[in-house]
């Protein structure tokens, strides 16, 4: 059983007894537990999600935020949790059955992320290993690989990274300088450099994006996907010194002269931007479903804090100063759950979700920095201390509104796709 330090005595509690704390806020004895955001009658969702949602929730309400902080500050990996969700079921919801999974979609995966973040548990490898590198590999790789990867990473035993920003790329994927060449006998080589890619030192594997070293039909190079070993040689990467706070670390990753098995090509060489398109509507949902999650936990905290904390015989969350900006984000998390909602149903049902997934990712980001903002004000210089689990989400939060697609590019998007605009880049 994890060990955690309680407050504010120091004294030695486990993991059951910390999440009792971490809910229980100083005052009023009100309970955080029992307003559950995520419930809202307005999603409207079919009694399987429903059920799927409190058995998450249960789960994760056992660890709680203070085990999660803890993780972070020791610079670990929230194992236990992990392994937890894996033996349940919950990390490959979307997978297909032959192969372990729960034959669900993107509903069922936004369902875990929500109710992970509404705990205060945002869990960013979800969304890397689970929803970009399995649902590519159940959608395009070969059976070979399905064998090798799916299960494995299905049941948390092992972990994916997935390799495609670098320094002189950004959101121009076009313009990579990674690259494989064939060698004799079979396989290839890898060789170059990405950056901001997460969770490396806890991967097994690697997703990367490369550039082919043949010229394809349209006088540019073509690119391909490929699973790599993360202990391959050649391998090796540098934590990037970033103010985000998450068991996720960001590292530089250096590639040089990898050795690429034949068998670990994603699908047809040459077709990895088609593939990795396909996966970019999914990735904005998983997002935005880590960025809405995030968004309750914060209003969750900021209704218990405000109903408990009493100033002058009243408590705060009775002058609408206080209550009206947490309202405000209540409906604007709200209506950026419904929107994600209907892209996850979009793509489930093998439908263009390009608008609906970019806008869901927007107001889920916005929805989400306002929501914690506005919490953190309720909780006045509170707000401030790590003890009310507020502030050291602040930059994960900011980093959704950012990744995997700026809002930028959204507007560009939007304005070019929706609005019939002159392309902009």
């Amino acid at each position: 059983m994890s060990i955690l330090f309680s407050r504010p005595t120091g004294q030695l509690i486990n993991t059951e007894t910390a999440n009792r704390i971490d809910w229980k806020m100083h005052g009023g004895g009100h309970v955080v537990s029992e307003l559950h955001l995520s419930d809202s009658p307005a999603i409207g969702e079919s009694e399987e999600r429903r059920a799927l949602r409190l058995s998450v929730r249960r789960l994760v309400a056992k660890y709680g935020r203070p085990y999660f902080q803890e993780a972070v500050r020791q610079g670990g990996f929230p194992d236990a949790l992990w392994r937890e969700m894996g033996d349940a079921g919950f990390l490959n919801v979307h997978l297909p059955e032959e192969y372990g999974g729960g034959g669900g979609g993107m509903s069922e995966l936004l369902v875990v992320l929500e109710e992970c973040a509404a705990h205060g548990c945002p869990m960013q490898m979800i969304v890397v290993s689970a929803s970009i590198c399995a649902s590519v590999i159940a959608e395009h790789g070969s059976d070979v690989l399905k064998d090798r990867w799916l299960a494995n990473l299905g049941n948390g035993t092992k972990k994916m990274a997935f390799a495609i920003t670098e320094p002189n790329a950004g959101t121009n994927t076009h313009n990579i300088q990674t690259s494989l060449t064939r060698v004799e006998g079979g396989g290839w080589r890898l060789n170059g450099g990405k950056y901001w890619t997460s969770g490396v030192d806890e991967a097994d594997a690697i997703l990367v994006v490369a550039k082919d070293a043949e010229v394809g039909p349209s006088g540019r190079s073509t690119l391909s996907l490929v699973v790599v070993d993360a202990h391959a040689p050649g391998v090796t990467f540098q934590v990037i010194d970033s103010a985000i706070r998450a068991p996720e670390r960001q590292f530089m990753l250096f590639l040089d002269d990898v050795p690429v098995a034949a068998d670990s090509m994603i699908g047809q060489e040459g077709h990895g931007l088609k593939q990795v398109f396909a996966g970019l509507n999914p990735e904005r949902v998983a997002v935005a479903a880590l960025a809405n999650g995030i968004a309750m936990f914060a209003l969750q905290r900021g209704a218990a804090y405000a109903t408990d904390r009493v100033v002058w015989n009243e408590p705060i969350g009775a002058h609408q100063g206080v209550a009206h900006p947490l309202a405000r984000s209540y409906i604007e998390v709200q209506t950026a759950r419904l929107m994600n909602a209907r892209a996850a149903a979009m793509i489930d049902a093998g439908q263009d979700a390009g608008e609906a997934a970019n806008m869901a990712k927007y107001v889920a980001g916005e929805a989400c920095l306002g929501a914690l903002d506005n919490a953190i004000q309720t909780h006045g210089g509170n707000g401030f201390s790590n003890e009310y689990g507020l502030a050291d989400l602040w930059f994960t939060a900011r980093l959704l509104r950012t990744a995997p697609i700026s809002r930028e590019m959204v507007f560009n998007y939007v304005a070019q796709h929706n609005l019939g605009l002159p392309k902009s880049y």
